[in-house]
């Protein structure tokens, strides 16, 4: 059960088995006789320095992967001097994760009917260490996913809602889960709203969840500090585009004026390489630090970071990029790119 949950994706997984696919359809143009007998992956996320453009994506409830939970994995982020960020439904508190380690920690915010639960935790947050608000904003409601409503998916009861709301809720239909979120989750929240939320905080703002040019261009306008591209792992709407099919259309909107992050599909240190030529700042890893949490605990989670780090670096080295800024455009070749040469 808790397997489908991390693995699943929405309805009929198309999106979900794209946002891996895509990557593979992308290929590379390596430049030759350069020297990169130096290579630097370390760079800074709104003015935090990081040792690579990797960051640990806001995964909900790690407790179901191991006992010990986010804590573990804040551990291996700060061991791996990368960014974390925390789900607002993580399994351990807010304040166990700060006291736990010195990573830099975002924080992923939903908003719930019960505003005054959503404005308590951000200031937890705030007063806890985290440096910006992730806003989650593809989740009016939750997306249909059939494996948790098959498995009859039972939440546990989250230690930050504790004295606020339970999740005990019950649905002999289907997910649990899915009934708590449609208890939980407001579908009015909207564009205005942002306003009420930078009222209430003085940490920067990023959006997750833009998909399209448009609403780029209106995150801008509303005055967040970054954009997320994401699809939310391919479990709310199907049949959406891949996320790294997604990424430049944002990157373009943008013209480099706030940060764009990038979430969905990293399997390889390549596919790190291929997002940060479409136009991304860094990117974000969710279900690989999931199964690395779930087989070795804190060393897993290193693991994954590591292996996508040291392959980040050689395929820096074989395309002939020393730093991340020597990575460009000219360097992947996407399908897009090809229709254009056959016209």
């Amino acid at each position: 059960m808790y397997y489908d949950f991390y693995a699943g994706g929405s309805e009929d997984q198309h999106t979900l088995r794209e946002n891996v696919e895509a990557f593979q359809r992308i290929t590379l143009r390596p430049r030759i006789l350069l020297d990169v007998s130096k290579i630097d992956m370390s760079t800074s996320i709104l003015g935090y320095k990081t040792s690579a453009p990797i960051m640990i994506a806001p995964t909900s409830m790690h407790k179901l992967a191991h006992p010990e939970g986010e804590v573990l994995t804040a551990k291996a982020a700060a061991a791996c001097n990368v960014i974390m960020g925390l789900s607002f439904t993580s399994t351990c508190t807010i304040e166990e994760v700060a006291s736990s380690c010195n990573a830099v920690r975002f924080f992923q915010l939903y908003v719930y009917k019960r505003r005054e639960i959503s404005a308590l935790m951000v200031k937890r947050a705030e007063r806890t260490g985290f440096k910006a608000i992730l806003l989650t904003v593809d989740t009016p409601k939750l997306g249909r996913r059939e494996a948790d409503i098959k498995n009859k998916m039972i939440a546990p009861q989250l230690k930050n809602f504790e004295g606020l709301l339970s999740t005990e809720v019950h649905d002999s239909e289907g997910s649990n889960l899915e009934a708590f979120a449609s208890n939980t989750l407001d579908p009015s929240f909207s564009w205005k709203d942002i306003v009420w939320l930078k009222s209430i905080t003085k940490l920067p703002i990023l959006i997750k969840g833009v998909l399209t040019r448009e609403d780029a261009i209106k995150a801008m306008e509303i005055g967040v500090e970054g954009i997320i591209v994401s699809n939310h792992g391919a479990r709310q709407l199907d049949y959406v585009p891949a996320t790294i099919d997604a990424l430049e259309e944002v990157v373009l909107a943008v013209e480099g004026r706030i940060t764009v992050l990038f979430d969905g599909g990293i399997r390889r240190g390549t596919d790190v390489f291929k997002a940060l030529a479409l136009g991304a700042k860094a990117v974000m890893i969710g279900r690989p630090v999931v199964y690395g949490l779930a087989a070795k605990g804190e060393y897993g989670v290193k693991r994954v970071i590591e292996m996508l780090k040291d392959e980040l670096e050689l395929t820096m080295a074989l395309a002939g990029c020393p730093t991340l800024n020597d990575i460009t455009r000219n360097h992947v070749r996407t399908q897009v790119d090809n229709r254009h040469c056959r016209l």
